[in-house]
């Protein structure tokens, strides 16, 4: 994954919606956290602190942030007698 954007989506005249920020987000995993966030931080940048796309792709930083370094779970818990794996864990970076 590269941090370049699709060409439409950095034209000048393109209105940033909260669609664009959430297309960007499905994408997500621990892997491409932080080239996810970097792009998402360079579609918002300018942006009014209330629009509503700002306020959505800093919110999907925030997450991104955390999912880079701590992992994440998705589904449901690991059943008893099972850990999860050591990627995702919250001492991966010992």
């Amino acid at each position: 994954m590269s941090q370049a954007e699709h060409p439409d989506r950095m034209a000048a005249e393109h209105t940033v919606t909260v669609e664009d920020v959430r297309q960007l987000m499905g994408a997500s995993t621990p892997h491409f956290a932080l080239q996810l966030r970097e792009r998402i931080r360079k579609l918002i940048r300018g942006l009014p602190e209330d629009h509503l796309a700002r306020i959505e792709g800093e919110r999907e930083i925030a997450r991104l942030d955390r999912i880079a370094f701590v992992g994440e779970v998705r589904g449901h818990a690991a059943e008893q007698g099972l850990t999860p794996l050591p990627s995702l864990g919250r001492d991966a970076r010992d």
